[in-house]
């Protein structure tokens, strides 16, 4: 029996037309199709257009990690699937800017990175991740990977909805 190493996983929808909001019910449904790459938690966004959601493995802050995470106001939501071994060092960089943290965790680091350098903080992270990010401001979705694509990120176009996550 072959079994994928546990990591955490992501999943989401976008709507990219003027129809229902993605409901809790659903990304419930996704979450559980992926249980086995992060049992430890599930954690869901909800807005108008947008659903994110994450499967936990508890690796780095532990009490403190749970995602979707967001900036200090609200307006960048954040599910992420790995792992930036430079955080510590981006997390000090994005301090001495003027952001907040409230967790010690890689993915509001990841959050904040976002927020100051948009789609251009992937350059700065060194690591493997598969992230999504919503951005409430301007009502965009941003998705990003390695460069290597160490961690899987897999999307679709279907009924006017665009459908990601860490496993098809």
């Amino acid at each position: 029996d072959f079994r994928l190493p546990t990591m955490c996983g992501i999943a989401g929808i976008l709507n990219l037309t003027e129809s229902a909001a993605p409901s809790e019910t659903t990304m419930r449904s996704m979450l559980g199709m992926i249980r086995h790459r992060g049992p430890d938690q599930f954690g869901i966004y909800l807005g108008e257009r947008v659903g994110l959601g994450n499967a936990r493995l508890s690796i780095i802050d532990l009490g403190g990690g749970q995602q979707p995470i967001s900036n200090e106001d609200g307006t960048i939501w954040v599910v992420y699937n790995g792992e930036i071994f430079n955080y510590v060092e981006l997390r000090a960089e994005l301090e001495a800017k003027g952001h907040r943290f409230s967790t010690q965790c890689d993915t509001e680091v990841v959050a904040h990175a976002y927020e100051e350098y948009g789609p251009d903080c992937l350059s700065r992270f060194n690591g493997q991740f598969a992230v999504a990010v919503w951005n409430e401001r301007d009502r965009s979705l941003f998705l990003g990977r390695d460069r290597i694509g160490v961690r899987p990120l897999f999307y679709t176009q279907q009924n006017g909805r665009l459908i990601f996550g860490s496993e098809i």
